[in-house]
């Protein structure tokens, strides 16, 4: 049975992995999450490891540098230039941007894309506002929902801080109908220290890790595998088919 937990707050895309986000109203979901969203991403050039990628707990300061679309070079949903911390705006695979970010990070980078994303655990993650807000209660601050780089915020009918562990193992669904995009929710959402920087300033504050390592053992929100694709949109209500109804 269904049951209805809330609806969609907020819809986020990160065109280029741990660069600043865009704010939707209205987005595709495909097989490998949001369509644009993290098919870019800076690789650091001496690294050999198999996550070669530079992310903002390595260098704070990509979190300020946003993602344009220019509209008369645009391919699909990809941006077109980076605006930098300095308000400058670079061709997002120009030699400029490379040699900026390289500068601040200590090593040389390079622009990379791919066709389906470069994702940490899974293509679609999903937070509650009231997570977020008991975060912040703990943390003795008034948390940006940013912080958590979610691709979905829900706001809840039952007010319920980490509510999102109980979904483990269910189906999410968006809409009304057979035929909405749904998620299964695959694990919880290990946090690392990117939620610890400040989405508008990259200044860090380590309460907020320890909160959430003192109230949910460093869990805040969910992973999710795209089960049906279709159309996200702020407002849809959100159904829960728990886990033992799919076993």
């Amino acid at each position: 049975m269904l049951k209805e937990i809330g609806h969609v707050e907020a819809i986020f895309r990160y065109p280029v992995k741990s660069m600043g986000g865009e704010r939707l109203e209205v987005a595709e979901l495909g097989w490998h999450g949001l369509d644009g969203d993290r098919r870019l991403a800076l690789r650091r050039m001496d690294d050999r490891s198999g996550m070669p990628w530079l992310t903002a707990s390595k260098l704070p300061d990509l979190l300020l540098f946003a993602p344009q679309r220019r509209e008369d070079g645009a391919q699909g949903d990809l941006p077109t230039h980076i605006h930098t911390p300095d308000g400058e705006e670079m061709p997002v695979f120009g030699e400029a941007l490379a040699t900026e970010v390289g500068r601040r990070y200590g090593a040389p980078v390079q622009m990379m894309q791919l066709r389906h994303g470069i994702f940490d655990e899974a293509s679609i993650s999903v937070i509650a506002s009231d997570t977020v807000r008991e975060i912040g209660r703990l943390a003795g601050r008034n948390l940006d929902i940013r912080r958590f780089r979610p691709n979905v915020v829900v706001r809840l009918l039952r007010s319920a801080p980490f509510q999102e562990d109980e979904w483990l193992g269910g189906v999410l669904s968006f809409g009304e109908g057979d035929d909405t995009p749904a998620i299964t929710v695959t694990m919880r959402d290990l946090r690392c220290s990117m939620v610890n920087f400040d989405p508008g300033s990259a200044s860090p504050a380590p309460e907020v890790m320890k909160a959430i390592v003192r109230a949910n053992q460093n869990n805040a929100g969910i992973y999710g595998a795209v089960t049906r694709i279709g159309q996200l949109e702020v407002g849809q209500n959100i159904f829960l088919r728990a886990a033992i109804e799919n076993g």
